[in-house]
């Protein structure tokens, strides 16, 4: 691994069609695209499983999943992750991580923090405001909108969600901190002063809980022209000292490293010349500085 990038880490991703139900491929599939992309360092979150049947999926439920088959996949997913990352460890440093899920907005944190227990490491993000998905189908975006009044509403909404998961979570990584944008319209205005003060209060979580900023590249692939969060986040994160590390949200072997590279650059055309990676050492995780 000595002629691998130190800057070159994912700790959002590896999703593997295996344990979640729109992924594609094993994890072992997945974690060998990530051997063959030259990794340093690459962290697995599968999605943790949800605690009521009313947020299943849609096609989830096309395809009869049911709570008990999730957290049935889950177990077997931490299984067989620890298992894959003792045998490629020699290859790749594969760390042990999961992606939590804040419904119902009362009641997640114990179950996630339970979760944690078992893992290295906890990705947090937010897929729902009021409990309704905001990166699902059109539909589901535009009754969440409907909910909360307005684009400018939800956003504002959002990101207190995003807040209150930081202080409620204290995870290790902050997902796709601008996820709002992906059913909003590409010329919605995402920086008004209401959403900026609302977006500072979730940095300012973020930077209380030493949690890192995933710069997650699959913005690129949902055709949002750019990866999460977008430029004015990254410099106010900056700002904040809060760092970031690279994300490739990957859901199949296709995505492993997709977008990392540019990511790179883009983050350096923004004046950051650093990221904060997660990495094993002596059996504890510890976050690193490392220039790009």
């Amino acid at each position: 691994m000595s002629q691998r990038h130190p800057w070159k880490v994912s700790l959002h991703g590896g999703h593997s069609g295996e344990f979640c139900e729109h992924a594609v491929s094993t994890l072992r599939e997945v974690l060998e695209a990530a051997v063959n992309a030259e990794f340093s360092v690459f962290g697995v979150s599968e999605h943790a499983p949800r605690s009521q049947a009313r947020f299943l999926y849609p096609s989830e439920v096309e395809k009869g999943y049911t709570l008990e088959r999730l957290h049935q996949e889950f177990a077997a997913y931490e299984a067989e992750l620890a298992r894959l990352a003792e045998e490629l460890q020699d290859r790749l440093t594969v760390l042990r991580g999961f992606e939590a899920e804040i419904v119902p907005a009362e009641g997640y944190r114990e179950e996630m923090l339970a979760h944690r227990r078992r893992f290295e490491y906890m990705v947090g993000s937010v897929h729902y405001v009021d409990e309704i998905q905001i990166d699902g189908s059109q539909e589901e975006f535009d009754a969440a909108l409907a909910g909360a009044g307005g684009l400018e509403a939800l956003a504002v909404r959002y990101y207190e969600a995003v807040a209150a998961m930081a202080e409620a979570l204290r995870p290790e990584v902050v997902g796709h901190l601008d996820l709002i944008r992906r059913r909003a319209p590409l010329d919605a205005d995402l920086a008004t002063p209401a959403i900026q003060k609302a977006a500072d209060r979730a940095l300012e979580a973020v930077a209380a809980a030493d949690a890192v900023l995933d710069l997650n590249t699959a913005g690129w692939r949902k055709g949002l022209g750019g990866p999460y969060p977008a430029p004015w986040l990254v410099a106010r994160a900056d700002a904040m000292g809060i760092g970031f590390c690279f994300g490739d949200d990957s859901h199949g072997p296709q995505d492993v490293g997709a977008g990392v590279e540019a990511a790179r650059d883009y983050l350096l055309e923004h004046g950051v010349s650093r990221v904060r990676r997660l990495n094993r050492l002596d059996g504890a995780i510890v976050k690193e500085w490392i220039p790009l």
